[in-house]
């Protein structure tokens, strides 16, 4: 985990063999709040990013490395303080050698917070390609 205790899984459920939701929950007195912002705390979208690379790495078993983010649209800001938790959805596919990713991040009422679509390579590929 890149921040460590940043957040913690609640759930996990397996749809499909292409598909995962995963329920987390955020710290909402993690220090990165501290700086980003101490009035009035907003996860920052990278750690969005983050959050989702590190589930589908926990899910496929491998280390990944993103190569392309496309479609990245930040839909809600989430303050921690008001919501904390978020039901990622990521259906994968595999394709050239490459890890394509769907992404949508929803809090539990179904507000829409982040959609992406992101190229994943496995660590190990990536040091082989130089």
């Amino acid at each position: 985990m890149l921040l460590p205790n940043l957040y913690q899984v609640l759930k996990k459920e397996v749809v499909a063999e292409t598909t995962i939701l995963v329920t987390v929950e955020v710290d909402k007195n993690h220090q990165v709040f501290k700086g980003h912002f101490p009035e009035n705390p907003v996860m920052p979208g990278v750690c969005m990013l983050q959050i989702i690379k590190e589930l589908s790495e926990e899910h496929l078993e491998t280390p990944l490395f993103l190569q392309k983010a496309s479609n990245v649209k930040f839909t809600a800001l989430m303050n921690p303080q008001i919501q904390s938790k978020l039901i990622v959805n990521l259906f994968f596919t595999r394709e050239n050698g490459s890890i394509k990713i769907k992404s949508t991040s929803t809090f539990p009422d179904g507000t829409v917070v982040l959609k992406c679509n992101a190229i994943f390579v496995e660590t190990n590929r990536v040091h082989e390609n130089g």
